[in-house]
């Protein structure tokens, strides 16, 4: 008789409402890559699981084992029909006798963006057509509804640096849980215990998405721990480009769009598959489009953001299509803004050639008028502050001070007499002419450290008062 800590039955009904991102790991006793030989266990083979480690294991169908070594704290989730059994013999078609050992789940985390499936509808995720994303939104975002798969079971850490992680609902089992009242119970579970863990605890009934723009997707704040999961391949373009949200540069093209209050990112996104993506010249391309708010700068000073359509375009390998289909959307968003709701569209490539529009210069017309504001500012508060003593400017020189330094220059410095004059700068080259000028004209010019100056007889300089 097998031993289990707890064995529960679960039975497959109906298929979950539309959902946006699906857990792709799985805990499944059917699924060979959960075993370290690369097979699932057959008749001859011993069953191993870590003592240590917590799990819980769906199981799909009967299984024959020789032996099975449970864990001490797990379960298995069995669908209808399923279930253990002892071989009594040699199972021919198993071979020689393994120990065949389940893998550790416990490194799987929320926040590892390469975890998850992104789709716009149930009918998408069950035919395979999944989204491209850039890392923060291949996470689920707030308002996305969380998927894992109906018959399946899972472990999954959701540790972060902020204790709640917000979506909009959680379906497990085949039930979605869209209350947090009725989530909190299921979390205190057996099964909701061993399938969440963590320090950060997932809480639902964050309301759907109700611009028709789009919503920010509120990963940015847990940007780093996702990065930290993302190995960057190395880039081979002249000019890589890193789109907002995302870890990585890449190779390809961003097309940027403003949009009004008429724009519709779920038709646009529509319009864009079926115009462009649906061409056979187009099969490899990978395209994400989102809504982004991206930093307003001056002079290389942010000062504001304002959101945008980030379309994020990849060539596929062997494939340089991305700056053709770049251009493609800008002609057509050009061609019909009106209808679009779109007010300005451009692109930027990694071989650095961009689809600027001629005058549209919105973006930097606004950081002209935000600096010019900013300049004007700056000038009143000083001069508000210098009114009040607050702040007080240096002396400037009088214009005394200015006339005086142009005529003896620095303190100590020499003193330029400009050309020489033989009548007054050397006053022994006078003629000895007594009766012409008479004995006091040597005491009528002097030489002083402020220059020539002459004695007007008029005037005595001894007298402190002028009589008439």
């Amino acid at each position: 008789m097998l031993r289990t800590t707890a064995v529960l039955l679960f039975l497959a009904v109906g298929a979950a409402d539309a959902l946006y991102k699906q857990w792709i790991p799985d805990t499944n006793y059917e699924n060979k890559t959960n075993w370290d030989k690369g097979h699932v266990p057959c008749g001859n083979d011993i069953v191993e699981f870590s003592a240590q480690r917590k799990v819980s294991v769906f199981v799909e169908t009967m299984h024959a084992i020789q032996e099975m070594r449970l864990p001490i704290d797990g379960e298995f989730i069995l669908d209808s029909g399923a279930g253990f059994y002892a071989n009594s013999g040699q199972d021919p078609g198993c071979g020689a006798g393994l120990t065949v050992r389940f893998k550790d789940s416990e490194s799987l985390r929320w926040f590892n963006p390469a975890l998850w499936q992104a789709a716009a509808s149930s009918d998408d995720l069950q035919s395979g057509n999944f989204l491209f994303s850039v890392h923060e939104e291949s996470v689920p975002c707030r308002h996305d509804d969380v998927i894992f798969k109906t018959r399946s079971s899972f472990r999954v850490d959701t540790s972060s640096s902020h204790s709640i992680v917000n979506v909009k609902s959680v379906s497990v089992l085949g039930k979605t849980f869209g209350s947090q009242a009725e989530f909190s119970q299921y979390l205190r579970s057996r099964s909701g215990q061993l399938q969440f863990h963590g320090t950060s605890a997932v809480t639902v009934g964050e309301p759907g998405c109700s611009d028709p723009s789009g919503c920010d997707c509120g990963n940015s704040e847990n940007h780093q721990l996702i990065c930290s999961f993302v190995k960057c391949p190395s880039v081979s373009c002249a000019r890589p480009l890193l789109p907002v949200g995302h870890c990585c540069d890449v190779c390809g093209a961003i097309v940027s769009i403003q949009y009004t209050s008429g724009f519709n990112l779920q038709s646009y996104r529509q319009r864009i598959h079926h115009l462009f993506l649906v061409l056979p010249k187009y099969k490899s391309i990978k395209l994400g489009m989102s809504k982004v708010f991206k930093s307003q700068r001056f002079m290389f000073i942010p000062f504001d953001t304002s959101p945008e359509i980030q379309v994020v375009i990849l060539d596929g390998e062997g494939e340089s299509q991305s700056e053709s289909l770049a251009w493609d959307i800008v002609k057509d968003a050009r061609a019909q803004s009106s209808h679009l709701g779109i007010t300005a569209a451009d692109f930027q490539t990694s071989s650095g050639n961009s689809g600027g529009e001629s005058g549209n210069n919105a973006g930097m017309v606004v950081g002209v008028v935000f600096g010019v504001l900013i300049m004007i500012t700056l000038v009143l508060v000083l001069g508000l502050l210098v009114r009040k003593g607050v702040v007080r400017l240096p002396p400037l020189p009088s214009l005394s001070r200015l006339r005086r330094s142009s005529v003896v220059g620095e303190l100590g410095g020499p003193l330029d007499q400009g050309y020489d004059n033989p009548m007054f700068n050397k006053p022994t080259m006078l003629p000895d002419v007594p009766s012409l000028y008479g004995g006091e004209i040597t005491n009528s010019i002097c030489l002083k450290q402020t220059g020539v100056h002459f004695v007007n007889p008029v005037y005595d300089e001894h007298e402190s008062d002028f009589t008439a």
